[in-house]
């Protein structure tokens, strides 16, 4: 699979899902007397939305890769990757109905609770991941667009 593809692949997967979730916000809803839906429903499906367009800009900026394929497909599979772990989380959310805020503590999983330091964490390595794999694309194109 090339970088280009996988990209393709993702943001296909996160469309689909977005109308699919969609779907499952319109059944909330019609089924709630004040036509509410749950807050990470919501936030599944505009963030599903969302990430297929972003996934289809990293598509754009793969010819411009600084590094070798395999690279590229580090550079894109990354914040793809973190794409998609937070769309499932909303989604799991979203299933659970156990929160607003994510990131309210005590960090809420359902009837549980997840350590605040993993959630840090794992924020900061999306945070990492994003920003870092669609630099090295954006620094390829600014390298080529001002050689």
């Amino acid at each position: 699979m090339t970088a280009a593809n996988l990209c393709l692949l993702a943001a296909g997967v996160f469309f689909l899902t977005g109308m699919l979730t969609g779907v499952w916000k319109y059944r909330c809803m019609a089924t709630d007397p004040e036509a509410r839906t749950p807050v990470y429903v919501d936030i599944a499906h505009r963030t599903a939305l969302m990430y297929s367009f972003a996934a289809v800009l990293l598509h754009e900026f793969v010819p411009f890769s600084p590094l070798p394929p395999a690279g590229t497909i580090w550079a894109v599979g990354l914040p793809l990757l973190f794409f998609a772990s937070a769309i499932f989380i909303y989604i799991v959310h979203g299933v659970l109905r156990d929160t607003d805020n994510q990131l309210r503590k005590p960090h809420k999983l359902g009837s549980g609770t997840l350590p605040g330091g993993l959630i840090h964490a794992y924020l900061w390595l999306l945070i990492a991941g994003e920003i870092g794999g669609f630099s090295i694309l954006f620094v390829g194109f600014l390298r080529a667009a001002f050689a």
